[in-house]
């Protein structure tokens, strides 16, 4: 089997697509991203001092040459790839043109955090500091958009994440007081201060700005200040489109059936979690979602271990990341007290 990994997890994406691969006797060959490529070297190392015999763990660099000579060449018969969404279908229809099974995993980074009146808001803003920036927000489980029900939660809500955003460090991880690091290149950088730019002349308000910050203005790292956009609304830009970076959404609500309408509205559905203490409230957001992974007062919706990792639509083509099945979970908040509905 082949695994076609992304940059932003470098070991732990590969060694998920791969382990159980090789647990069970096949011969793997790593493609690894080639804006990474020293860490792929590294674990081949790991598994040679484990004593796994040559030949079963291959690495290969290279960009679009290489991809498709793995999902052409009949010596492959799986593929696991990881990455965006036009990248994951192009995965998906070549490699099952060429008979292979194939999991591809595309865009991740629009999940949704929906917000009910009757939260902790400062529970809330916790979770989604740390949801939303961790990692520089180049994650595909990162949080990228905020729904709050109702003016009143929406005000107070963003106004507490004013003042934690606005404390947040971004510097090398060699200083301890960093909160979090650059982005991957500096094309990845421009990016985004291009969606920022555009989402603020489409009507977002910038409530906090990561463009003013003096690192980001004058290192030559690849640095973004954490942002947070309000007032954004379906069909600008930055709500559409997965921004890979820490530019994040406020996209205000007046109804819970609202937030699910347009949740299952758009073309990814990756993650999703909601913040309530009405169990009814839950109920229905669980039922009637139409999202690979959802949560229920957890900050991002990853399931345990034994269940599918994997979004619906445009966020996934193909079979299972971990399993040949379909499931969801529902998560409390109480770590040690979970309940699995919907599974396959």
């Amino acid at each position: 089997m082949a695994a076609i990994s992304p940059f932003n997890f470098p070991i732990m994406v590969p060694l998920a697509q791969t382990s159980m691969a090789l647990a069970v006797g096949n011969a793997v060959i790593l493609k690894a991203s080639e804006r990474v490529p020293m860490t792929a070297l590294y674990v081949s190392e790991l598994w040679k001092k484990a004593g796994l015999p040559d030949g079963i763990w291959t690495v290969v660099n290279g960009d679009k040459d290489a991809v498709n000579e793995l999902l052409e060449n009949p010596t492959v018969q799986a593929i696991s790839f990881v990455g965006s969404t036009p990248v994951a279908k192009y995965i998906y229809e070549t490699g099952s043109k060429y008979g292979k099974r194939v999991t591809a995993l595309g865009g991740g980074g629009k999940n949704n955090m929906v917000v009910m009146p009757d939260a902790d808001l400062e529970q809330v803003a916790n979770a989604f500091i740390g949801a939303a920036y961790g990692a520089a927000s180049q994650r595909c489980m990162a949080i990228s958009t905020i729904m709050p029900v109702g003016k009143d939660t929406a005000d107070r809500l963003v106004e507490i994440l004013k003042e934690k955003i606005s404390n947040l460090k971004v510097g090398p991880y060699t200083n301890p007081d960093s909160d979090f690091g650059p982005v991957i290149s500096q094309q990845s950088k421009e990016a985004i201060l291009t969606a920022i730019d555009r989402g603020e002349a489409e009507g977002a308000l910038v409530i906090c700005d990561g463009r003013e910050l003096d690192i980001v203005k004058e290192s030559k790292g690849f640095y973004v200040g954490p942002t947070l956009l309000d007032h954004v609304k379906p069909g600008m830009e930055v709500y559409e489109q997965e921004i890979f970076g820490p530019a994040r959404n406020v996209v205000r609500v007046d109804s819970l059936e609202e937030a699910i309408t347009l949740i299952n509205k758009h073309e990814l559905g990756n993650g999703v979690t909601i913040f309530t203490n009405d169990g009814l409230a839950a109920r229905k957001f669980t039922t009637e979602i139409d999202v690979g992974m959802v949560g229920v007062n957890v900050p991002i919706p990853i399931p345990v271990g034994y269940h599918n990792f994997a979004g619906f639509k445009g966020s996934r083509f193909g079979e299972g990341a971990y399993v040949w099945t379909r499931s969801s979970t529902f998560l409390y908040q109480n770590k040690d007290n979970f309940r699995a509905l919907d599974g396959w």
